[in-house]
């Protein structure tokens, strides 16, 4: 039996991320998309005010220290466009708000991948990151699905459109 994940992703380019501090770690689950067939990458923080540059990634491959310290695929890895954008949070609601660690980076990046066509960004999260009081200012962009470890479910499109 297949999972229904496989289905969504088949053909389809997967950005990921890699873990800082408290975000949740999704390299076991990149891992398992790789296995699959599916084109990873990884989001790299270029100029202070831009959208990410994603670069393709596999498992194996090497890693370097990006702005911030992140860890991104080596420079000269082949830029992509992702279909899918798995986002790390610090903390995020039910209506698909979420609170990172307030350069903007994922909302410029959802913002424009969206204007240039079909993007679907999911947000990981431990079920104790979601939180009813968090700011929201008029640049913020809401994801398209919450995912915890107990559960996964679409943000409502009338909600998102908000």
């Amino acid at each position: 039996m297949t999972s229904p994940l496989a289905n969504i992703i088949a053909g389809k380019v997967v950005s990921g991320y890699m873990p800082m501090r408290s975000e949740i770690d999704p390299r076991l689950l990149m891992t398992r998309i790789a296995a699959a067939g599916v084109t990873l990458c990884l989001p790299d923080v270029g100029a202070e005010d831009a959208p990410l540059e994603f670069r393709r990634w596999a498992p194996d491959d090497g890693l370097t220290a990006g702005r911030y310290g992140i860890a991104v695929p080596e420079p000269n890895a082949e830029v992509l466009v992702p279909d899918l954008l798995l986002v790390p949070l610090l903390a995020l609601d039910r209506t698909g708000q979420r609170l990172g660690y307030g350069g903007g980076y994922y909302d410029r990046t959802i913002a424009r991948l969206r204007a240039q066509g079909d993007v679907l960004a999911v947000g990981l999260a431990f079920s104790g990151q979601v939180r009813d009081d968090l700011p929201v200012e008029p640049h913020d962009v809401r994801l398209d699905w919450i995912v915890t470890e107990s559960a996964a479910q679409p943000v409502v499109a009338a909600v998102r459109e908000r």
